[in-house]
């Protein structure tokens, strides 16, 4: 009979109760909130201001692929950084450097300055890709094994709900006040971020920083992959949200263009209400995900099937009339919410499962890794996507209807390779616990705890 451990989730913790009761989770999540929603401002800002200075799909693809592309390239170097420092630091280091880099935004309002625009985006991504996994690594150590299956689930449903409620007013206030003061905003929520996350203690079992940097580097970059390769079941996992961003990348991309079909004459409106469809699927996606699977044998099968109907979902979108009205709009969030509500279980469960299978020392690493996968895929799929609608090749109903049957194809493929060797190890994985260096597998340095 299978042990409790093998088959449900512990005993968990409520969110009230984790909110209220854990403090140093609470300004983590807090100082969370407030930076997403800047950022969620800011994202919307920049797609409108490449928009109307360019009016190029490949241009805002290129935007897309800003965001991409510096975080693939960072995410290595990044996670040793994450593994070797501490963790809170670098947070705050990040958030005040975040803070500084998008006020030049506030300078480019002619199309020869949309260079510039890459160049300050990419820095503020570099950034990102050190501040994401130093959070994702550090929920373990600031939650107890009752707290983390609904830690991750409420981190997840509030970069969700900040998407949602950011795309929305962040929309609006393009608007309404302009672009300045939304790049002004997105600075001042990065300031707060860093104020709370200063006042958060987080544990952290480090690797010693004797060696320097730059030299052990590349060692330790080939130690996290090794660590990934020699480790299946650490390794299928870490594909699991690139096998959505095969196609997702540029199915989202897609409905940033769409936003100017549903409201040509308020673009900035027309792609936050888009992107809030989004938002609010993504959150409601982790709560049913925390709410009927349990039973962790399920998890391989679910992230595969999500990813497939996210795809199908995104095919109804490309077949819609796409007319201009309440009604219309309202029919196409429908089916946007309901497809990113299925890739948030993806994104949820793989991550819950990376975090139960990797040693404190390799997560950093091991989610680095994870993101340079998801960014690199992603990436590639903005680029086909941008190119096929830059050059005519499709239009942008036959290039969504193209991009949703690749993610369909890849869930089923997800669901046909992966599945089986899930459950062929599950039992003799012991149910997904921390995966220990084998014994020939060296130490990087002493544990230490700051």
């Amino acid at each position: 009979m299978p042990s409790a451990h093998d088959t449900d989730v512990e005993e968990q913790a409520g969110y009230w109760a984790l909110v209220g009761g854990n403090q140093s989770f609470r300004r983590l999540w807090i100082g969370t909130v407030v930076s997403l929603l800047g950022d969620w401002f800011n994202t919307i800002a920049l797609y409108v201001l490449v928009t109307e200075l360019t009016g190029s799909p490949l241009a805002l693809g290129a935007v897309f692929l800003t965001k991409m592309l510096p975080w693939a390239l960072a995410a290595p170097l990044a996670g040793v950084v994450v593994d070797r420092y501490n963790r809170r630091r670098l947070m705050i280091g990040t958030d005040l450097v975040r803070a500084v880099l998008v006020l030049g935004f506030l300078w480019i309002d002619q199309p020869a300055g949309v260079p510039w625009l890459y160049a300050l985006l990419a820095a503020q991504v570099v950034a990102g890709a050190v501040f994401a996994p130093a959070k994702s690594a550090s929920v373990p150590n600031i939650t107890s094994p009752a707290e983390l299956l609904t830690a991750n689930a409420l981190m997840s449903a509030t970069w969700s709900t900040m998407l949602a409620v950011g795309a929305a007013l962040g929309g609006l206030a393009v608007e309404v006040v302009g672009l300045h003061a939304v790049f002004w905003i997105d600075s001042a929520t990065y300031l707060v971020s860093a104020a709370f996350i200063f006042a958060t203690v987080i544990p952290q079992d480090t690797t010693s920083t004797e060696a320097g940097l730059v030299r052990s580097a590349v060692r330790e970059i080939v130690d996290g992959w090794t660590h990934i390769r020699e480790r299946p079941r650490i390794g299928r996992i870490a594909f699991a949200k690139a096998a959505w961003a095969v196609a997702g990348g540029g199915l989202v991309y897609m409905l940033a263009l769409l936003g100017d079909r549903i409201a040509p004459a308020a673009l900035g409106a027309g792609i936050g209400v888009l992107f809030m469809a989004r938002g609010i699927g993504t959150g409601i996606g982790p709560l049913l995900t925390r709410r009927f699977f349990q039973d962790r044998r399920q998890w391989p099968a679910v992230i595969g099937a999500a990813i497939a109907f996210c795809g199908a979902c995104y095919a109804v979108v490309g077949g819609l009339p796409w007319a201009p009205t309440a009604a219309g709009i309202a029919l196409l969030c429908v089916f946007v919410v309901a497809g990113h509500a299925a890739s948030a279980g993806n994104w949820v469960l793989s991550t819950v499962i990376l975090q139960k299978r990797t040693a404190d020392r390799y997560r950093g690493r091991v989610f680095s890794t994870e993101w340079l996968l998801v960014m690199s895929a992603e990436s590639l799929s903005i680029l086909g996507a941008s190119v096929v609608l830059e050059l005519g090749w499709l239009g942008l109903a036959g290039a969504l209807q193209a991009f949703a049957a690749l993610q369909v194809a890849s869930g089923l493929v997800w669901l046909w390779v992966i599945v089986p060797r899930e459950a062929a190890d599950d039992t003799a994985a012991g149910g997904g616990a921390p995966e220990a260096p084998p014994p020939d597998t060296p130490l990087v340095g002493p544990r230490r705890a700051d």
